[in-house]
C-alpha cells in the first residue's frame, strides 16, 4: 500500500485572509506625505518556504525623481544622504517608479491565489501615507495594496521583543544590523522584512493551534 502523501504547504494568502504581506520602505524628502518628496521606494515580497516558513521572495527598488513642487528638508536629506541631482541615481517619475514596483506585486498576488497586497512597515502609516498621496497624485487606478490596513513591525517587535527602534528590535531579535547601511530604502526594507519573518514564524504555532478547521479545507481543496 502506498504511502500517504503529505498535506501541501499553504499558500502565504491562507496565512493572512487572502492578503499578501509586501514590505515597504520609502526615503523622503521629509514627514509630510502631501508636500514632501518620495525620493525612494523599495517593497520585499513575501512568500512560504517547503515548511511553511515565511521568507523574503523578491526585493524591488526605485529611485524616484520629485514631483513638481515637491518640499525637501535640509534635515532629512541630510540624514538619508540622498543626492537628488546626482544622474547616476537614474530616478524615474512617480507613476513610472510606482509601475515598476506594483508589476510584480501584482503577479504574486496571481501567483498566491490572494486578493490584495496588505504594506508592512516599521512605523507603516508613514510609509502607507508617502505610497498613497503618490498614487493619488499619479491618478494610478490598479494600487495593488489596502488603502488603510497595515502591519507595523515597531507593535510586533514592542510585544514580542521590548523594542520598537528597528537597530535594536533586530538586534534583539539575534539579527545582524549595519547601522552604515541604514537610511537605504532597500536595506531598510530588507532589515523590516527579515524582522517580519522571525517575528510572524516565532507565534506560528499559536495561530496553527487556532486554525485546525482551516488547514483541514485547505488541504482538501489543494487535492480536489
Amino acid at each position: 500500500m502506498s504511502e500517504p502523501s503529505p498535506p501541501p504547504v499553504p499558500r502565504i494568502g491562507h496565512r493572512f485572509r487572502g492578503f499578501l504581506p509586501v514590505v515597504v520602505d520609502v526615503e523622503t524628502g521629509g514627514f509630510n506625505h502631501a508636500t514632501d518628496a518620495l525620493l525612494e521606494i523599495a517593497a520585499v515580497i513575501l512568500g512560504v518556504d517547503a515548511n511553511g516558513q515565511l521568507v523574503r521572495r523578491q526585493t524591488v527598488f526605485s529611485h524616484v525623481e520629485p514631483f513638481p513642487g515637491a518640499n525637501m528638508e535640509k534635515a532629512s536629506m541630510e540624514v538619508n544622504g540622498i543626492k537628488v541631482d546626482n544622474p547616476l541615481r537614474l530616478a524615474r517619475k512617480e507613476a513610472d517608479a510606482l509601475g515598476h514596483i506594483f508589476r510584480p506585486i501584482r503577479q504574486a498576488i496571481s501567483e498566491n491565489g490572494c486578493t490584495r497586497a496588505v504594506l508592512v512597515g516599521h512605523n507603516a502609516h508613514f510609509d502607507l501615507g508617502f505610497l498613497n498621496a503618490a498614487v493619488t497624485r499619479t491618478g494610478i487606478k490598479r494600487n495593488p495594496f489596502l488603502p488603510f490596513s497595515c502591519f507595523d513591525t515597531v507593535t510586533l517587535a514592542g510585544s514580542l521583543l521590548g523594542q520598537t527602534v528597528l537597530a535594536r528590535a533586530v538586534e534583539a531579535a539575534g539579527l545582524a544590523y549595519d547601522a552604515r547601511e541604514a537610511h537605504s530604502a532597500i536595506y531598510d526594507a530588507e532589515m523590516t522584512a527579515d524582522l517580519f519573518c522571525m517575528l510572524i514564524n516565532r507565534v506560528r504555532p499559536i495561530f496553527e493551534a487556532r486554525q485546525p478547521v482551516v488547514v483541514a479545507d485547505i488541504a482538501g481543496a489543494d487535492r480536489d
